[in-house]
């Protein structure tokens, strides 16, 4: 068995499976293995937790003051740094993005460890609670929640890990992650990091393998306190279902069909036109479209649709393909041949119903998982290419001609993660800002997200919030310590 198939992290040794199952991992630009990792079942996963609640129990890390805390978040963040091209390359190659999209993606899980560093740093002992009288001293205290199950996808899998485990880490708990089976390399080498950096044996545990052996054992264990997921939403369900059964808190990050709203007024000059023309772009193809905050419905006014849509078509055609570390290349593959047949299957149906093809609406020839960006005009609110995410390079294009129309488009959906408004009236943009019913809006830009902001979505995009202070605050339990310094009987029972 050799170190690279040993992905399995249990108590401080890295392993390979219980069966000795193993998987191997595809490379999307030519569909051919270039890593073979270890295939954890649920002997794999028992394992994990009973070493991860051995450490919170018995372990040093939950009792680590914060400074410290704080201190080896921040060595891990210098070590994300040093490591920045290789992780990068990494990233590129198992999820089939460019190479300077894995750069950023390191840089941003950089920030990530360094920004709840930075909060740890920023607190003090505790929220004095005035209970009017000099004689009680009333305090609420924070306190890690315990053994976290941490379930990423497989689109932003180092950052999405990230995402979880520092303020996991942060807040003194310990954990398991299991990364999707499909891109789980990332996360094994932040692993190896946190390892190198200091961490107390057992507070970080890896168990490479499939969801639904997995992570539904995550989810369901007795001895998890937290099960926090991001993937899709019939998973995210399943996780909720089997979380209930123990009561535990539970966090989801479950997609979204994100409006990108245009307002004529935003093209009314050539620049205007160019930019949002541009970010429009950005907005859908970012990642062959597979983020979940895409911006892949387009909502234009209907006075300059046209115009639009054959500038964004014509600019949509000139993308180019490739593997991510050439030069040169600007969208690489889809992560897999299943998610290369869904995007075809939703184009297709979108077709059969009515829609307009603009541009793309292919595979070109040649190996691996590619799919031209592809921009759908005509579209209307029965089609299932517009309620259904499709995590593809799929544009969808409506229109509108209120304000009111707008805003109602933009919110006909049952998610509710993000949406960008398009309008040089600074009053009419934050209005309708305000409206929508999304949890990240962006007004004139498309996709920026802030560590210090709060992350997560309305309706079925999910519940709870990564980042931020309530990113931090999802993975603590809140205690009241009442103390009363002057005690003296109550004589509520005569006796």
């Amino acid at each position: 068995m050799s170190a690279a198939q040993q992905t399995i992290h249990v108590g401080g040794e890295w392993r390979a499976a219980v069966s000795g199952a193993t998987r191997e991992i595809i490379d999307p630009v030519d569909a051919t293995v270039f890593a073979v990792v270890s295939e954890g079942d649920v002997a794999d996963t028992d394992d994990a937790v009973a070493a991860a609640r051995a450490a919170f129990d018995d372990g040093s890390w939950p009792r680590t003051p914060a400074a410290d805390r704080a201190a080896l978040l921040r060595r891990v963040a210098g070590l994300l740094e040093r490591d920045r091209e290789r992780i990068g390359a990494l990233e590129s190659r198992d999820a089939g993005k460019t190479l300077e999209e894995g750069r950023v993606d390191v840089d941003c899980v950089r920030d990530a460890f360094l920004y709840f560093a930075d909060l740890l740093a920023a607190e003090s002992g505790g929220r004095v609670v005035d209970a009017g009288s000099d004689a009680i001293h009333s305090v609420v205290v924070h306190e890690p929640v315990g053994v976290c199950a941490l379930i990423t996808p497989w689109n932003y899998p180092l950052l999405q890990a990230s995402w979880k485990i520092a303020p996991a880490l942060a807040a003194g708990n310990t954990f398991v992650v299991k990364p999707s089976e499909i891109t789980p390399l990332t996360t094994v080498v932040l692993v190896e990091l946190l390892m190198e950096a200091g961490l107390p044996l057992g507070a970080a545990n890896i168990v490479t393998g499939p969801g639904a052996t997995v992570g539904a054992r995550l989810a369901e264990h007795p001895d998890v306190d937290l099960v926090s997921f991001t993937g899709g939403l019939v998973s995210g369900v399943k996780v909720a279902k089997a979380a209930a059964e123990g009561v535990k808190k539970v966090a989801l990050e479950l997609g979204g069909k994100n409006p990108n709203v245009v307002f004529a007024d935003a093209c009314a000059t050539d620049e205007g036109f160019d930019t949002a023309v541009d970010q429009a772009l950005n907005a859908a193809f970012i990642h062959s479209g597979q983020v979940c905050s895409a911006g892949s419905r387009l909502i234009v006014e209907e006075s300059v649709r046209e115009r639009f849509v054959t500038e964004l078509a014509r600019r949509a055609e000139r993308i180019r393909l490739g593997r991510g570390t050439d030069e040169g290349v600007e969208c690489g593959p889809l992560v897999s041949a299943a998610q290369l047949a869904k995007t075809e299957d939703f184009v297709a149906s979108a077709l059969t119903e009515g829609a307009v093809l603009r541009a793309g609406g292919e595979k070109p020839e040649g190996p691996g998982f590619f799919y031209r960006p592809t921009v759908l005009d005509h579209c209307h609110r029965d089609m299932r290419v517009i309620r259904e995410e499709v995590f593809g390079p799929v544009l969808t294009v409506e229109t509108f001609t209120t304000e009111d129309e707008a805003v109602a488009l933009a919110n006909d959906t049952e998610y509710g993660l993000a949406g960008g408004v398009w309008s040089a009236d600074t009053a009419r943009a934050r209005r309708v800002a305000a409206r929508l019913r999304h949890g990240t809006v962006w007004i004139n830009d498309f996709h920026p997200y802030l560590p210090q902001a709060e992350w997560g979505g309305f309706g079925k995009s999910g519940t709870g919030r990564e980042l931020g202070p309530t990113g931090l605050a999802e993975y603590r339990e809140s205690k009241h310590v009442y103390e009363n310094l002057a005690p003296r009987p109550v004589r509520w029972f005569a006796g």
